[in-house]
């Protein structure tokens, strides 16, 4: 078994690729509530419809992790993690949808449903190549686990966090089939700093503005102020540096999360989520909340965010800033010169004609739990388009792709005969 044969058996069978993601679409996984049972119970089948028989790792029961992993025909080798998630986000409304948001119908060469593009398209090829790399395990060396988790939409407290509090679930490096785009390699993130802000003042009448200070005037100047932290320069490495410098690098950003990407991937940014103040029209607020949203580059950490914020606070008496701990987390990052990085871009370019560029990302996902593990971790998955819209569809040809990538690339890292495939695009 070499390289070229795997491929001509992955594409001989995308009939059943294409309908097995069906299955899964067709089986709601929304986060909230992240009771993910029903879609587990379809990659469990599938798997053992495959000769394989993976465990089930749930400490919170409706929320269970399908896990397997084995070893090559010499163990003498790196030991790669494929990881996705089963969750996905709510539908909402149905009469907001032209069509049942858990249909897996295709039309037009898009398949439909929630949570086919973040991330179903992705765990589903990821699980497909899982299987290959299975069958032909002989003819390899090192080992493999799949992480099929729950949990991603709220932070992972219960799925890829979990299991790697057991050694067994950690590896050398990640293949993970978030939604990048064909055209980029994710290779880090951004971290969130989430912060509640309180503003007290003694409230009066409206008419008594000698008598007190506003409370959501104060949140309103001290909101403008926030404004520095954007100004804030990450201490990058100089080769990183470089290497984002480069004009084909800066428009694979745009190209992929939109035009004006590239100009705040490295830099800091400020959102004021929600704000809210004030009883009555007519009376001047006593007390003003908000939210605000940092979202730090790599090179850039909380502490050094924090030290400007307590600094502008000095000038604000009336208000006082607590982190949301649960949901902030590092900036996180590998690196974008790894081999596998290499391997993915040059198996993706065998089937797409144009080799993707390594990137890092704005949201976030469960690849940091790998790299804050000193674990490299890799995205490479469909285009986001439409990732949590109405009627949000793949494009079966794109998933296709991602699928003989996964594999391919998986092949290629695990000393598989001919891992430098040839293949025709388009």
């Amino acid at each position: 078994m070499d390289a070229q044969q795997l491929l001509k058996i992955i594409e001989a069978d995308a009939e059943a690729h294409v309908e097995f993601l069906q299955r899964f679409t067709q089986a709601p996984s929304p986060n909230p509530p992240g009771d993910t049972r029903e879609a587990a119970d379809v990659l469990v089948k599938y798997l053992q419809a495959s000769d394989i028989e993976p465990e089930l790792i749930a400490p919170r029961p409706s929320m269970p992790n399908v896990v397997s992993d084995f070893n090559c025909g010499s163990k003498d080798g790196p030991r790669l993690i494929m990881n996705g998630h089963i969750d996905v986000f709510p539908a909402g409304d149905r009469a907001d949808w032209p069509r049942d948001p858990w249909s897996g119908e295709v039309v037009d060469g898009r398949l439909h449903g929630r949570g086919t593009v973040d991330m179903k398209a992705g765990t589903t090829a990821s699980v497909i190549a899982y299987t290959y790399i299975h069958k032909y395990r002989e003819h390899l060396t090192g080992s493999v686990a799949l992480c099929a988790v729950s949990d991603e939409e709220t932070g992972g407290k219960w799925g890829t966090k979990y299991l790697l509090e057991d050694p067994r679930w950690k590896g050398d490096c990640v293949i993970d089939g978030e939604p990048g785009g064909l055209g980029t390699i994710r290779f880090a993130e951004k971290g969130t700093l989430r912060l509640t802000f309180t503003v007290k003042t003694e409230g009066a009448h409206g008419s008594y503005l000698h008598r007190t200070k506003s409370a959501t005037r104060i949140a309103a100047a001290l909101i403008n102020e926030l404004s520095v932290i954007e100004k804030i320069v990450p201490n990058l490495d100089p080769a990183l540096k470089e290497y984002m410098k480069r004009s084909d690098v800066r428009d694979a950003i745009d190209v992929a999360m939109g035009a004006g990407a590239a100009d705040i991937v490295l830099v800091p940014t400020l959102n004021i989520g929600t704000i809210h103040g004030g009883l009555k029209v007519n009376m001047i607020p006593g007390d003003c909340v908000f939210e605000a949203d940092i979202r730090m580059p790599v090179g850039l950490k909380a502490g050094q965010v924090m030290d400007v914020i307590h600094k502008l606070l000095k000038k604000f008496p009336e208000a006082a800033v607590d982190i949301q701990q649960a949901a902030s987390n590092p900036a996180n990052s590998c690196a974008h010169d790894h081999p596998m990085v290499e391997i993915l871009a040059r198996q993706a370019e065998n089937f797409t004609g144009k080799k993707p560029l390594a990137i890092p990302s704005l949201g976030a996902t469960d690849c940091k739990h790998y790299r804050y593990n000193s674990i490299p971790a890799y995205i490479y998955g469909v285009s986001p388009e439409t990732m949590a819209a109405r009627d949000e569809s793949v494009s079966v040809e794109e998933f296709l792709t991602v699928v003989k990538t996964h594999a391919l690339a998986a092949w290629e890292y695990l000393g598989g005969a001919n891992g430098k495939t040839v293949a025709h695009c388009g």
